[in-house]
């Protein structure tokens, strides 16, 4: 390969960034980054654009948040990417070092389509008086298009974000959480917040996840479900369900089983007596 990595700033879900340290075969050094488009486009001071390198206008920032509304209204997760030469090694590789003056070079949008099933489990759990909640890392329009998409709010429907909810007081953020049924750009201590205020309004939380973020909210929950397959390790030690195809409509079927086997209980109880 015309280039090695050298070292690399990971990623995470309070930064929504990461960065590779890469080294070409002349000896010189770059640092590459992807990451949020919110976050990684107000580190950027030039764009890459007809083969030249530019000074980002605003002019260039207000194209690149339309095209990434755009793209995020379609239901597609969007990635930003820049780049810039270094000129030498930068101890420790601070990230707040690394990542500045960045050439922005593009947005690459890549869609999760949600599985045929999970529309079906949507419309059951409603009438069966479950009420689905969805708490992703994805941007607003992201997370409304795919809620919309499998039947979980109407196309007017509220989404509020994790700086929505910082925002709030107490109160507020206790009546958000009853009110709203998708949140976006959350940090993994509003995922914690949100379960704990559903608790609080005695209502009987299951939460699923498969990333190390998730663990803690899985931990609190009434019911912890994590994925199988994807899953960390630390994630399903937390949980009480592990998923073993990773398919949200398996929850479903199991709460189906579930009451079936409690009024197959109940029914034996009263023949008893």
């Amino acid at each position: 390969s015309e280039y090695t990595e050298i070292t690399e700033i990971s990623f995470d879900s309070a930064r929504k960034r990461m960065t590779s340290i890469n080294q070409n075969v002349a000896g010189e050094l770059s640092a590459s980054s992807k990451g949020a488009p919110e976050v990684l486009l107000p580190l950027c001071t030039h764009i890459y654009e007809g083969d030249e390198i530019k000074p980002l206008t605003q002019t260039d920032r207000d194209a690149i948040v339309e095209i990434n509304a755009g793209l995020a209204e379609n239901a597609l997760r969007v990635l930003a990417f820049a780049y810039r030469p270094l000129d030498g090694e930068i101890p420790g590789w601070e990230p707040e070092q690394v990542e500045k003056n960045l050439i922005f070079v593009g947005l690459i949008g890549m869609i999760d389509p949600p599985r045929d099933e999970v529309r079906d489990a949507m419309r059951i759990c409603k009438m069966a008086g479950i009420r689905p909640i969805m708490i992703t890392g994805d941007h607003k329009l992201t997370a409304r298009a795919v809620a919309v998409d499998v039947g979980l709010i109407d196309p007017e429907g509220e989404v509020l974000s994790g700086a929505d909810l910082d925002g709030l007081t107490p109160e507020e953020y206790n009546d958000a959480v009853i009110r709203c049924n998708v949140f976006a750009r959350v940090a993994p201590e509003h995922k914690l917040q949100i379960v704990s205020a559903l608790k609080s309004h005695n209502e009987v939380v299951a939460m699923t996840g498969d990333g190390v973020n998730d663990a803690p909210a899985i931990k609190i929950a009434d019911v912890g479900i994590s994925m199988g397959i994807r899953g960390a390790d630390v994630t399903k030690e937390a949980s009480d369900v592990i998923l073993t195809d990773d398919n949200f409509a398996t929850i479903v079927s199991a709460v189906e089983k579930g009451r079936e086997i409690y009024s197959n209980i109940r029914k034996f109880v009263r023949f008893l007596l």
